[in-house]
């Protein structure tokens, strides 16, 4: 069936399918739509705008695989406040209203025959998640590929299976990292940009993708440069109060950028300058 045009500000329904917990305070939805046509194919990095019924709605960036069904939907989602928390706790069941796809995501199409090295900060693993299965699924056409992964905790740890797996791979680096040692780790303690001296940079051929706090994208980025890899190699996720999703209402306004229209994703010549700006 081909897809008809759908108007982005029009919520479609989805319901929950299944609901997988993935720490304290973050889980794992899975959406089928409902009567509809399903939204646009999503690109990885790119976001939805998703309804609670009664509550708000808030954007969430996609944690699915690129190449499964698009009429399945996945979301990785915090509880840090109500519409975040509403979707949270929906039991499987539950009818969400979605809106999208948003944004710009991880521009991988001219990164051929180079290194990627993918660095995440705590939930930023989500938004990283589908731009790592796609370049796994295409694994012949990158050279090393890196993954470093940062949580508070253990228990902090998104996709712990899944991490598990990608660690006994031998065609994957994973760099596994929490802040504090605490009894029974035994893995590498320390932050992410510790993880990035020990990683082989070969500058010329390495793009690299961090999501995560401001504070240590800004951090990863200068440990890359200083290894000298440009600022247009680099590229981050940046996330702002989002409410349109259509570039209209300006709450995402970051210098002059829209970033529900001109991001999430933009490179570090383009970031660097917005991060350093206090207050902005």
């Amino acid at each position: 069936m081909t897809p008809v045009p759908q108007d982005c500000m029009v919520p479609l329904g989805y319901r929950v399918a299944s609901r997988t917990v993935e720490t304290h305070d973050t889980v794992t939805l899975t959406l089928h739509p409902i009567g509809v046509l399903p939204v646009n194919q999503f690109t990885p990095g790119q976001f939805m705008m998703l309804y609670a019924h009664g509550v708000g709605e808030v954007a969430i960036s996609v944690s699915g695989d690129p190449a499964r069904d698009r009429d399945t939907l996945v979301h990785t989602i915090r509880n840090v406040g109500a519409v975040s928390r509403a979707l949270h706790d929906a039991p499987v069941g539950t009818v969400l209203g979605v809106r999208g796809p948003f944004g710009r995501g991880w521009d991988l199409r001219s990164e051929s025959g180079r290194d990627l090295i993918i660095v995440a900060g705590g939930v930023g693993l989500a938004p990283l998640r589908p731009v790592i299965l796609a370049a796994l699924a295409a694994r012949d056409r990158f050279r090393r590929i890196t993954l470093v992964v940062g949580a508070r905790t253990p228990s902090n740890i998104l996709f712990r299976s899944e991490l598990s797996a990608w660690q006994s791979r031998d065609d994957l680096a994973v760099e596994l990292m929490i802040d504090q040692p605490v009894s029974g780790w035994t893995g590498a303690v320390g932050f992410v940009t510790e993880a990035l001296h020990r990683v082989p940079v070969d500058p010329a051929r390495t793009t690299a993708l961090l999501c995560g706090p401001e504070p240590m994208m800004r951090f990863c980025a200068r440990a890359l440069t200083d290894r000298d890899v440009r600022p247009g190699d680099i590229q981050v996720s940046l996330e702002r109060n989002m409410q349109c999703g259509a570039g209209v209402c300006g709450h995402c306004q970051l210098g002059e950028l829209l970033l529900c229209r001109d991001g999430p994703v933009v490179d570090y010549t383009v970031a660097e300058p917005l991060l350093r700006t206090p207050e902005l």
